[in-house]
């Protein structure tokens, strides 16, 4: 049996009773709801919000209440984004070019990758464009010494290791040798030979201290409160704290610090986290980092 949308599938599920509470609640205008219950965020967090963006902030939570879309990263050592495209299209999946990236393609629906020629043979990554535009701010050149520093599972290292068209060196740090694990797969759909993994036991590891003074361009996605991450994880609102978040400025700090030695002069570092508050001041909490 099949259903027109997600909503049959779900009233498929439910109780007459269940049925007409959902009704109901459908029937509910967002104008009508209290003020906490329209923004769905702890109270922590909507002061300063409110105090950074003014008008801009019911905007904001419109937008984070929203699902989150799906992007491709085009993988330009093997194919243009164009050509990529065009094979999409004749499997059935829609795209439009993101609007800043050159190398993405933003998704109308989420359909299955994994079993994609495109996908097996490396020409996409999902990637936000977001984290593609961090890619392109490094502008890691030929030939250069690079560091991605917060590497993670490695989606950022791939685009900056395309962007340098596999020469160089590019170093992929992280204190988690079970994120690193998870980009030897995409490394070797990637077809790149210039990315070379290195786990850490901290910033302060003796291989980092090796590296001082020698790298042309340095990313530091730090790890951070996640927030500008919601309209992915929701829940990820309710079990951040201001303390948790005072404790991440401590360790974005010295992370930061050990990076920066690293850059021989006249080097690039780039320094980013996926979080909407801007930290004002070390002790305020209401800031962001």
């Amino acid at each position: 049996m099949g259903f027109a949308s997600p909503r049959d599938f779900l009233l498929g599920a439910l109780t007459d009773q269940e049925q007409d509470w959902l009704a109901r609640c459908d029937q509910v205008k967002p104008s009508d709801l209290m003020e906490l219950h329209r923004h769905n965020l702890p109270q922590w967090l909507v002061e300063p919000l409110k105090e950074q963006l003014g008008d801009d902030f019911w905007p904001l939570v419109e937008s984070l209440n929203a699902p989150a879309g799906l992007d491709l990263r085009v993988n330009t050592l093997k194919d243009k984004r164009a050509e990529v495209q065009k094979e999409l299209a004749k499997a059935a999946i829609k795209t439009v070019a993101t609007p800043y990236s050159p190398w993405g393609l933003r998704l109308v629906d989420k359909p299955q990758l994994g079993k994609l020629d495109a996908f097996t043979r490396g020409a996409i990554e999902v990637q936000d464009e977001g984290s593609q535009l961090l890619a392109l701010l490094v502008d890691a050149k030929r030939g250069e010494m690079v560091v991605d520093f917060c590497a993670g599972a490695g989606g950022k290292t791939l685009a900056i290791g395309a962007s340098m068209r596999n020469t160089g060196r590019l170093y992929a740090f992280d204190t988690s040798g079970h994120r690193l694990d998870a980009l030897k797969p995409r490394l070797a759909r990637s077809g790149l030979s210039n990315v070379h993994p290195v786990a850490i036991a901290h910033e302060r590891d003796d291989r980092i201290k090796r590296l001082a003074g020698k790298i042309d361009r340095v990313l530091v996605d730090a790890p951070c409160s996640g927030l500008g991450t919601l309209r992915r994880n929701p829940d990820l609102k309710w079990r951040q704290s201001p303390k948790a978040i005072e404790e991440l400025v401590a360790k974005q700090t010295a992370i930061l610090q050990s990076a920066a030695r690293l850059l021989k002069p006249g080097g690039r570092l780039v320094y980013a986290t996926c979080s909407i508050l801007r930290r004002r001041k070390r002790g305020d909490c209401r800031g962001l980092q």
